[in-house]
């Protein structure tokens, strides 16, 4: 589906604002909106405070209504009045022909069934009128590259530093601690907060940031997904302009789900399908705070190339040791240094210094004067090396003050310095890093999930699409396992050969005409798992056994109240291979989402699965096979034949472009047998969409 995103150039720099609900009441909301734009803004547009019991605010021209306004046409209309007033506001503001409003107020779909009436309110008035409403329950806007505050945080006048990250929240108050991350001299050039998404949502945010010349990273902090599919159609677009995304999603618990709900009424989704949707669109992901500023950070100052071998430098055996023991657990790579970089670095350092990665120059660069600049200069000269590790265990004074000097001077080429200062966060050395923008890390363990994080996503690569062939309606009628799998073959996914009958001699019939050993499973309407129900039966190996398997299953049926009117009898496909499990559901956030694991038992066991959007492509469908825990099952192990990895993945881009009909609710195919010769659907369940008869 192709998304058409709104145009938000005049919500992020406008030229006309009305202040609804304007107040020269200290501390309020209309207060300080008002003079956020007005007072601590570069804001030259024009400024309409509304008010009907008052002339002038803050020393501005105040108006009864939007009704009374010079001229129509007005950018945006910062809502600062209570819920109660809230959709007479947006009305006035709507019939004034404004393109934008801003609605601060809390106490809505948050708040319980009644709340979320009155947003539909507000989403029916942006839909009927074409004003966007941002919001409710935010705390403005502030684009702080341009000195524009929308906003009635109070200490938005201290939000001077610009940058190029752009940042995307829900709740204002770890969005504020990403902002006061500009002590370190990180800055955020445009930071929006969407609240309850009422109308728009962070998607629209994160593609207009994608389009937006002064951003190069975009960071997002999510408690829910309103419109997943919608999400990820901003992240293509930001992939295509060469853009990150830095991404943490609140709801890794139940928890933290139940949390995301009560704060924004809205659903978490799963954790392991967003992690999942969130790879395969290149999204990086983050599991703290501190983390999303300290990876943004150095996505800014490093962009996206293909980076590989790390070399670890330090003056402490002990903390290169560590730092080096953090590189291998994260699974990246310490570089080989080519023979003439070994060489020049032995003339430089003393005898018993560390001169092959990790690089100890021991105590020996407290006293050799430029030592420690010219062997990290011969370090980042290395062919091999792409990111040098800096880490520093203690604050000694002048001794690491002039080496965060030789680290800033050689910065800035195509070897990437990631320092780590572990101590004396108020000492020269760590201040000048900062005032430098080579951003220290604080620990080895972030070092490392940060440079992990830089060098998979610059490995990344979109994924592809199917071709365009049309899929085939669902059949009419109810879709047993016969008919599911009767589909299946129209949709091109293998299954066992089989037919239907409505008692043991019809089952014969069938039996002597697919071939022994054959099964016997029950259509019973509703009957979901059927072997637990004794619905069942396999290796039969003659037409007594047919027969006998027939009996046996309609009295053991009998005893549930249940009756067997009708019968599959499928050819018994032989065990050779690896048991997988493909599935679609609809996903509260992101619809219809394709699954891959590890089948049969081992799905209930340990839960080896991962996930797609769909469609996919055979390349994608490639990827998510490699991407479970246990992919090495399905290769040749101990003289045993691997799965045809090819036919697999064909099987998987034919179950991904099933679920962009929207016919289907769910689709299990639990075994799948891959084998080395052939991938067959053992067991399939479709369950139609409700839209669909």
């Amino acid at each position: 589906m192709a998304y058409v995103f709104p145009d938000l150039s005049r919500l992020i720099a406008p030229q006309s604002v009305a202040v609804i609900g304007a107040s020269d009441r200290a501390h309020s909301v209309g207060c300080e909106a008002l003079k956020n734009l007005s007072q601590h803004s570069d804001f030259t547009g024009e400024i309409y405070p509304i008010n009907p019991k008052r002339d002038t605010i803050l020393g501005l021209k105040a108006y009864p209504d939007m009704a009374s306004l010079p001229k129509g046409d007005v950018d945006v209309a910062m809502v600062c009045v209570p819920a109660d007033r809230v959709l007479g506001a947006l009305r006035d503001a709507a019939d004034a022909g404004t393109h934008f409003a801003v609605v601060f107020t809390s106490g809505f779909a948050e708040t319980g069934e009644e709340g979320k009436l009155i947003e539909a309110e507000m989403h029916a008035i942006s839909q009927t009128s074409g004003m966007r409403i941002y919001g409710p329950n935010v705390p403005g806007l502030s684009n702080i590259n341009r000195r524009i505050g929308l906003t009635f945080s109070p200490v938005f006048k201290d939000d001077k530093m610009g940058g190029k990250i752009g940042l995307v929240t829900q709740g204002g108050g770890l969005g504020r601690s990403f902002i006061q991350a500009s002590e370190r001299n990180i800055g955020i050039g445009l930071w929006a907060s969407t609240g309850n998404e009422s109308d728009l949502q962070l998607g629209d945010f994160v593609h207009y940031m994608a389009q937006d010349p002064d951003i190069s990273v975009i960071a997002v902090l999510a408690e829910s997904l309103r419109d997943g599919p919608r999400f990820l159609a901003a992240a293509q677009a930001a992939a295509k302009a060469g853009k990150p995304i830095i991404a943490m999603k609140v709801g890794q618990s139940e928890y933290g789900v139940k949390a995301t709900q009560s704060h924004t009424a809205a659903m978490a989704g799963s954790a392991a399908v967003t992690s999942a949707l969130f790879r395969q669109h290149g999204i990086v992901e983050v599991n703290d705070i501190d983390e999303l500023i300290d990876t943004a950070a150095l996505f800014v100052r490093a962009g996206i190339r293909k980076r590989n071998g790390i070399c670890v430098y330090s003056f402490s055996g002990g903390t290169g040791a560590l730092a080096a023991d953090m590189v291998g657990a994260a699974g990246l790579t310490l570089s080989d240094f080519a023979p003439q970089t070994v060489t020049a670095l032995k003339a430089l350092a003393p005898s018993y210094a560390a001169v092959e990665n990790p690089v100890d120059l021991t105590t020996a660069v407290f006293t050799v004067e430029d030592m420690n600049r010219n062997c990290l200069e011969l370090v980042a000269k290395d062919p091999d090396t792409d990111i040098v590790l800096l880490p520093t265990p203690a604050n000694y004074g002048g001794i690491t003050d002039l080496s965060a000097a030789d680290v800033i001077a050689l910065s800035g080429g195509d070897t990437l310095f990631v320092p780590v200062w572990m101590a004396g966060y108020d000492a020269k050395g760590y201040r000048a890093l900062n005032e430098a923008g080579v951003n220290p890390f604080h620990s080895l363990g972030k070092a490392a999930k940060a440079m992990k994080r830089l060098i998979w996503r610059g490995n990344w690569q979109a994924g592809d699409t199917p071709d365009d062939r049309v899929v085939a309606a669902l059949p009419k009628g109810a879709l047993d396992e016969a008919a599911a799998k009767l589909f299946l073959d129209g949709a091109g996914i293998a299954t066992p050969r089989g037919g239907v009958a409505t008692n043991a001699s019809e089952a014969v019939e069938q039996a002597d005409a697919i071939g022994y050993p054959v099964v016997l499973k029950a259509l019973v309407p509703g009957l979901l798992h059927k072997t637990e129900a004794g619905g069942v039966a396999i290796g039969l190996a003659d037409a007594a056994a047919v027969r006998t398997a027939w009996s046996a299953m309609t009295a053991q049926l009998a005893t549930q109240e249940i009756t067997l009117e009708r019968g599959l009898i499928e050819q018994m496909v032989a065990q050779t291979g690896t048991e997988c499990v493909i599935g679609l559901h609809d996903d509260p956030a992101f619809g219809p989402v394709l699954s891959f694991g590890l089948g049969g038992i081992f799905v209930e066991a340990i839960g080896d699965v991962t996930y797609r959007s769909v469609p996919i492509g055979p390349a994608e469908a490639a990827r998510m096979i490699d991407d479970i825990r246990g992919h090495a099952l399905l290769g040749p192990l101990r003289g045993r034949k691997g799965a045809d990895k090819a036919a697999l993945a064909d099987v998987l881009v034919a179950v991904s472009k099933l679920g962009t009909q929207g016919q289907i609710a769910e689709l299990d195919l639990n075994p799948v047998l891959a084998g080395p010769d052939r991938v067959v659907a053992l067991d399939a369940l479709i369950v139609r969409a409700e839209n669909e008869e």
